[in-house]
C-alpha cells in the first residue's frame, strides 16, 4: 500500500530531481531555492482546482494531470514570463497507482515540453483539490500588465474562444436542441480537458503588446480587468470574434454566449498600438497562433468618476450596436 512519500517519491520527486535544471536547489529540502537571471524578476502564480467546481469526479486524470498545469502556465503566458518551475500540494481521497501514473504523466508531458519542473510540494488525504503555485522570469519593463492598455490600442485575441465552453455544455447535456455529431463533440471535449497555455504566444508579445491577460472566466468578464486596471473603456465587434468550425455549426446565439462569456478556454486577450499590427502578425506567426482583432480600446467619458465601471459597447460588423447582457464566470455565483 502506497504512504504519503512512497506515493510522492514514486510518481513526482523521482522526476522531478532528474529534470532539476532551473532550480539552485529543488525537491528534498525544507524550500525550494530559486535563482532569476540577472535583470529579470520572478512571475508568480497560484490557481487551485476542485473535485466538483473546476472538474468531474470522473474526469480522465491524464487530463487532469495536463490541465491543472497549464492552466498555471497560461497566467506565465499573459505577463509574458518564461517558465522557471513549480509546486504541487493535493489532497487525495486514496492512493490509486493507476490513477497517480495517468495524473502525473499528463502534468509532467506539458511540464517538459515548456521546460518547467516540479521543484516541491505537499499531499494529504481528503477530498480532491489540487493547488499549483507556477514560477517564472520576465523583464520588468517587459511585463504584459493589465494596467497598460492605452485609448486607441487594438484589442486582440488568440485562438478561438468558446470551444472549451461548448466542451462543458456537450458533457452536461446543456442543449437538447442543438445536438453536436460525434466529431464536434470530441474537439469541443478536447478543448475543455486539454487547454494549450499560449506560452510561446506570450514571450513573442513582449515590447509589442501592452496589457494582457488570460481567458479564464470569460472574455467579456476578463477583458474588464483589463478596463478597469487601465481607466479605459472598449468597443466590441462581435463579428470579427473568431469562432473554430465546430462552435460556428451552433445556432447564433449559442456562439457569442460561449465565445464571450464561456470560460476555461485559457486565450489570451491583449491590447497593442495600431502601429503594431504587423508586429503583433510576426508574434503571432512565431509562436504558431491565430490571433484575431476583434475591437479598441476607448478614452473614459471625461465626467467619469474615477470609481464608474468602464464600459463596453458592442457592435456588429457594420458599426451598429448590440444589446448583450454579459457576464463573466463568478466562482461565488456559479451554478
Amino acid at each position: 500500500m502506497l504512504s504519503e512519500f512512497s506515493l510522492i517519491d514514486r510518481y513526482f520527486a523521482q522526476r522531478a530531481r532528474a529534470n532539476t535544471r532551473r532550480a539552485a536547489l529543488g525537491i528534498g529540502d525544507d524550500c525550494a531555492l530559486i535563482a532569476p537571471a540577472a535583470g529579470e524578476m520572478l512571475a508568480v502564480s497560484t490557481d487551485m482546482l476542485v473535485e466538483g467546481r473546476h472538474f468531474f469526479p470522473d474526469v480522465d486524470p491524464h487530463a487532469l494531470g495536463h490541465k491543472a498545469l497549464a492552466v498555471n502556465l497560461s497566467d506565465l503566458a499573459a505577463m509574458g514570463a518564461q517558465p522557471l518551475g513549480f509546486t504541487l500540494a493535493f489532497a487525495l481521497p486514496r492512493p490509486e497507482e493507476r490513477w497517480l501514473e495517468a495524473f502525473s504523466a499528463g502534468m509532467f508531458e506539458l511540464a517538459d515540453r515548456h521546460d518547467c519542473e516540479l521543484m516541491g510540494g505537499d499531499t494529504t488525504a481528503g477530498p480532491l483539490n489540487l493547488c499549483l503555485t507556477v514560477f517564472g522570469t520576465v523583464r520588468q519593463d517587459l511585463a504584459l500588465r493589465r494596467d497598460a492598455a492605452q485609448p486607441g490600442d487594438d484589442i486582440w485575441v488568440s485562438g478561438t474562444p468558446g470551444d472549451a465552453r461548448a466542451g462543458l455544455a456537450f458533457l452536461r447535456e446543456e442543449w437538447p436542441h442543438a445536438p453536436m455529431d460525434a466529431a464536434d463533440a470530441a474537439y469541443f471535449r478536447a478543448a475543455l480537458e486539454y487547454p494549450q497555455p499560449r506560452v510561446a504566444l506570450g514571450l513573442a508579445l513582449r515590447g509589442v503588446a501592452r496589457a494582457a491577460l488570460d481567458i479564464s472566466d470569460g472574455l467579456a468578464g476578463d477583458l474588464r480587468h483589463i478596463l478597469v486596471r487601465s481607466r479605459v473603456n472598449a468597443t466590441i465587434d462581435v463579428d470579427a470574434l473568431p469562432v473554430s468550425e465546430a462552435l460556428a455549426r451552433l445556432p447564433r446565439e449559442l456562439q457569442l454566449q460561449c465565445a464571450l462569456a464561456g470560460g476555461d478556454d485559457y486565450e489570451l486577450c491583449f491590447t497593442a498600438a495600431p502601429q503594431r499590427r504587423e508586429a503583433v502578425a510576426a508574434a503571432a506567426q512565431q509562436a504558431g497562433v491565430r490571433v484575431t482583432r476583434i475591437g479598441t480600446i476607448n478614452a473614459p467619458d471625461a465626467q467619469a468618476l474615477p470609481s464608474t465601471q468602464p464600459i463596453i459597447a458592442w457592435r456588429d460588423g457594420t458599426g451598429a450596436p448590440l444589446n448583450l447582457t454579459l457576464q463573466g464566470f463568478d466562482h461565488f455565483h456559479a451554478d
